[in-house]
């Protein structure tokens, strides 16, 4: 039977994208490659691969909810109507009708695909390096279902192989305990082969791979698992935090000794908003931009993801990294030269007088049109910070509270701060929100740390620590699907 999957999508995906039309069309003879045939040389795995980092640029998707589903910002937007979706979240009355959850949905399987593709033909051929293909694949594949298990709790669990339609109708969904252990199989895997640097920027690593796993760790409360792997990612010595906080969100600081894994993305090519996974620009710094602004330093934008007042005064005013994190707007312009030549509108999906000063658009930083979409800023995954921090946090609940403190001071030492007592797990908690406003994180960790009722206005215990499985995916299984309690 004829597997179905994304197949076409994905075969044009990977020819075009490294390929271009020319060399596409000039197949011979023509139409003699197809699903089942692909893989016959080294290159064919090589742009499979490709096509499976493709689906990492729906990484501003997953910052969005992870910042909107927290305190840390509302919605924005045009209006209530402008990505409704996000504005379900961020009231937390959405359901199992809501596209960017869906989208979270889709977009992970289909990584997941293609990453399964490459392992259903990994015996193809025999060549050099296909061992670190390999790795790569499961590294991606592992850290599209960790992203599916955050959002979904149990997700069918499909591994090294695609599925035809009434096979995707018998498979239920996979208790996470059982997902959680082929992510962590998948890198342990991963972090056996790659190597420490990358010989193509943004391709995983040893490190990247250790990262993430010690994060799923972390995640299962398996602190004396997450404390040793970070412990060999902090040794290898491969990592340093960078001096200046404020270069991190900078294209041309990308890529730097604090990056771990970072999601590529390019400002030479367009897209449209009718296919906003199809674009090889990060959409966030554009989304996240000042609506109608005029003015030096910034370019103009569609004023999502705002961050709240309760996330400005959380910070001590001589915390660096309260600027560099949040642009006060009013504030900004007051301090310009000549203030009354500048100018910006307020959406009618909120406002709180705040901007995501990381990710967001800026003159000198500008892709090709529409600029809103094809922005060429790197979304950072895992930064060493992180590391750091998840150590810090994997040690103290361990039972190390002294290395903890060291790890925690070093991350503040970075920006200047004075180093602080870390005499509860809850110290760790609050540098994290410091450390990683705007980056979207804040939903996950207050989720994982039992907070989320606590600061999160409207979240219901036992609902909504996961969100709900998107009905029409439901209804395509078949129905053999449950939906999540409370939805």
């Amino acid at each position: 039977m004829k597997k179905i999957i994304l197949q076409f999508i994905l075969l044009s995906a990977l020819v075009f994208a490294s390929q271009g039309c020319k060399k596409y069309l000039a197949v011979d003879p023509p139409y003699s490659q197809d699903a089942e045939n692909f893989f016959a040389t080294p290159e064919d795995y090589e742009r499979a691969l490709t096509g499976a980092y493709d689906l990492l640029q729906s990484s501003f998707l997953s910052l969005w909810i992870g910042e909107i589903a927290s305190d840390n910002s509302i919605a924005g937007g045009e209006s209530v109507n402008d990505s409704q979706g996000l504005h379900q979240i961020d009231l937390m009355n959405h359901g199992g009708v809501n596209v960017e959850l869906r989208n979270i949905l889709r977009w992970n399987y289909a990584g997941i695909t293609r990453a399964n593709y490459i392992m259903e033909n990994k015996d193809n051929i025999e060549f050099s390096g296909k061992d670190k293909i390999l790795a790569e694949t499961r590294f991606l594949r592992a850290y599209y279902y960790f992203e599916l298990v955050k959002f979904f709790g149990d997700v069918p669990l499909i591994i090294d192989k695609r599925i035809g339609i009434d096979e995707a109708t018998q498979i239920g969904r996979s208790p996470k305990s059982e997902v959680y252990a082929q992510i962590e199989t998948d890198l342990k895997y991963a972090a056996g082969i790659l190597d420490p640097i990358a010989t193509v920027q943004g391709r995983a690593t040893k490190g990247a791979a250790l990262s993430l796993l010690g994060k799923v760790y972390l995640y299962q409360n398996k602190y004396a698992d997450a404390a040793a792997t970070f412990d060999e990612v902090i040794a290898s010595n491969v990592y340093s935090l960078v001096a200046n906080y404020g270069d991190l969100f900078q294209v041309n600081n990308e890529n730097s000794s604090e990056s771990v894994f970072s999601v590529q993305y390019s400002g030479l090519e367009g897209g449209s908003y009718g296919c906003l996974i199809c674009l090889e620009g990060n959409a966030a710094p554009g989304f996240q931009g000042i609506r109608q602004y005029n003015g030096p330093i910034y370019g103009d934008g569609n004023s999502y993801n705002l961050p709240t007042q309760n996330l400005y005064d959380a910070f001590s005013p001589l915390d660096a990294r309260r600027g560099h994190s949040i642009l006060d707007i009013d504030a900004f312009i007051a301090a310009q030269p000549n203030p009354e030549t500048i100018s910006y509108a307020i959406g009618a999906g909120g406002h709180t007088g705040f901007y995501n000063n990381k990710y967001i658009k800026r003159l000198g930083e500008l892709g090709l049109p529409d600029n809103d979409l094809t922005s060429p800023l790197n979304y950072m995954v895992i930064r060493y910070s992180d590391v750091l921090l998840m150590a810090a946090e994997a040690h103290y609940l361990n039972g190390n509270t002294s290395l903890a403190q060291q790890l925690v001071n070093q991350v503040r030492g970075r920006v200047g701060v004075q180093g602080v007592n870390v005499n509860s797990v809850n110290v760790i908690y609050k540098e994290r929100r410091y450390e990683f406003a705007g980056e979207g994180h804040r939903f996950f960790d207050l989720v994982r740390t039992g907070q989320a009722a606590t600061y999160i206005d409207g979240f219901q215990t036992g609902k909504n620590e996961i969100f709900p499985i998107p009905q029409v995916e439901i209804d395509l299984a078949g129905g053999n699907w449950s939906q999540n309690p409370g939805y």
